[in-house]
């Protein structure tokens, strides 16, 4: 079994919902809920990484593990690359999980399932997850990232071309949302992170290119659901929601 590291980067300065990390959700900051949540994988260690110490605070407080790490950080890959480097000094974990910090609805098998391409071949440097798209709307948004892959052996895996805020590919045909979930073999994330921002991550604003252009390879799980990513006022109420109408349990209730 590999040994793995799940680590959520969680910083105050997010554009749209300002101090989102401690935003109250049923009585719970929502970083607790994603802590909580992927504790429920049982992937093995989880840890926040962050540069605030409230968000910290918070985390330890309800029993998790908080590491510092600096405040310049151009990207979450970059703060998740540093608190692997605090929290495993010696190497020893071979899988570093990058989960995002406003997801507080995620099922906990999401986190499993992403670890799952990693299984099938050393070829691979990067797992991700995508769904098939089934609201029509979502096909034409820019908002929704489309993934583009070829079919491989392993049932419900494809092996990443593109990532794309446009509609694609072309013709008919199933599309997938990309779900901003990583499983990196510890070696790709120190190569990743030491890679300048490549010319179509820039025009796209999509990080998981840079890895694409510089002939990394991306595998990816095809799951049943689309985790919900809290960036705005109404996405805030639509979680508390979820929770308090009992939609997705409380792990930890």
């Amino acid at each position: 079994m590999p040994r793995v590291i799940t680590i959520i980067p969680a910083r105050m300065q997010a554009t749209r919902l300002p101090g989102k990390p401690l935003a109250d959700i049923a009585g719970k900051p929502m970083i607790v809920h994603v802590w909580e949540r992927a504790m429920a994988a049982e992937t093995g260690r989880v840890a926040v990484a962050t540069d605030n110490d409230e968000i910290a605070a918070a985390v330890r407080n309800a029993g998790g593990e908080a590491v510092m790490t600096r405040a310049d950080h151009a990207s979450g890959s970059d703060r998740v690359f540093e608190a692997a480097s605090r929290l495993d000094p010696d190497g020893d974990a071979d899988t570093i999980v990058n989960l995002q910090g406003d997801l507080p609805t995620l099922d906990p098998l999401l986190v499993r399932a992403c670890l799952a391409p990693l299984s099938g071949t050393k070829a691979t440097d990067i797992a991700t997850l995508a769904a098939e798209i089934t609201v029509e709307e979502e096909k034409t948004n820019p908002n929704v990232v489309k993934a583009v892959g070829t079919p491989l052996s392993a049932p419900n895996h494809l092996r990443a071309l593109y990532f794309t805020r446009a509609t694609a590919p072309y013709g008919e045909g199933p599309l997938y949302h990309h779900i901003g979930i990583y499983a990196y073999r510890r070696q790709a994330l120190e190569r990743f992170v030491s890679l300048a921002p490549s010319p179509l991550e820039t025009r796209e604003k999509l990080e998981q290119l840079r890895a694409l252009e510089a002939g990394m390879r991306i595998d990816i799980a095809i799951v049943d659901t689309v985790p919900l990513g809290v960036d705005t006022p109404a996405d805030l109420e639509r979680a508390r929601h979820v929770i308090a109408g009992a939609g997705i349990p409380n792990p930890k209730s």
